[in-house]
């Protein structure tokens, strides 16, 4: 049943799936795995839309609509993440892996052997891949296209220019050792300037962060709160026959609801966009900033309406509002 439903999906949507599947290590049947969640986000996106346009009187289709494709936004950059930090973590230990490569080469094994002794269990998803090179390369094949299939097998363009490198190094005549150790340092030298440049940029972090997550839902909730205030007040306001204001003086346009509407989707925006901004600053990616955006929604809205909830209890009754 799960098969039926994968095959209404795009071929290429599905390929691209499936590598992600692949980067992000899922060891389910891929078919049945995204077959599942296809009949499940059906569902619980129909539940959604039934709940809530009955409990807020809401079009149906449209809450339908909306709910699945948020869910499948979710389900796609759940299993991105999990892919970029898998690969971030390969990228981490990458630098241990070789030099303890080189370490078993200089100690006089052979090449299959120095790669299979160097797959420790610490190494995560990159030992079971070291473990499939060295029993390539014990089986007869190329050390330069197993190098570089084990580099496909991850979504890090690092570990595949690194991997390119050593092939071109050793297909040209270098010596296996001294690759080794040289790339090694050479990624030990740029971790390190990559964690400078996150020390540099922390502060221009923490400052979007609390601008997105204190400072707009403060001032929202704030403005909010006085426009309700000016409303009520001008629509009391009744100008004497002789005076020479506009009649219109004591007309709003613009509703307390429509600005509270208004404060509550610019909030969201700015949040989400902030997000992707605070992503690429820190990481070099947007989408790195993916993970800051549920903590950012819910913080501005609690803040929002925390604001707006001590105002009201503080002034409500000054006011009339109460």
């Amino acid at each position: 049943m799960y098969v039926l439903f994968v095959r209404f999906i795009p071929k290429k949507l599905k390929d691209k799936l499936y590598n992600l599947f692949n980067y992000a290590r899922i060891k389910f049947d891929r078919e049945k795995f995204l077959g599942f969640f296809v009949i499940f986000s059906l569902v619980l996106s129909i539940v959604l839309a039934l709940l809530i346009s009955f409990l807020f009187k809401i079009n149906f289709f449209i809450i339908f609509v909306i709910s699945l494709i948020i869910l499948q936004l979710a389900f796609y950059f759940t299993i991105l993440l999990r892919a970029d930090a898998i690969a971030r973590f390969v990228e981490i230990i990458l630098p241990d892996a070789l030099q303890l490569m080189t370490s078993n080469l200089r100690a006089g094994l052979t090449t299959d052997r120095a790669l299979l002794l160097s797959a420790r269990p610490e190494f995560g998803a990159l030992s079971d891949e070291i473990h499939d090179v060295g029993k390539k390369i014990a089986l007869g094949e190329d050390i330069g296209d197993a190098l570089i299939q084990m580099a496909d097998h991850f979504k890090s363009e690092r570990l595949k220019k690194t991997m390119q490198l050593i092939v071109t190094g050793i297909r040209s005549g270098g010596e296996l050792t001294d690759l080794l150790d040289q790339t090694s340092e050479n990624l030990r030298q740029e971790r390190f300037l990559d964690e400078k440049i996150r020390t540099n940029v922390l502060m221009y972090v923490i400052f979007i962060f609390a601008a997105i997550g204190f400072g707009a839902p403060l001032l929202f909730g704030l403005s909010s709160f006085l426009i309700g205030v000016l409303t009520k007040n001008l629509e009391l306001v009744e100008l004497p026959e002789t005076s020479t204001l506009p009649s219109t003086f004591s007309q709003i346009t613009i509703s307390p609801s429509f600005v509270f509407i208004f404060s509550l989707v610019s909030l969201v925006t700015t949040a989400i966009l902030g997000s992707l901004v605070l992503g690429l600053i820190s990481r070099g990616k947007e989408k790195a900033g993916i993970k800051f955006i549920p903590i950012l929604v819910v913080l501005t809205l609690a803040v929002f309406f925390i604001t707006r909830l001590i105002i009201g209890s503080l002034l409500g009754g000054l006011f009339g509002l109460t």
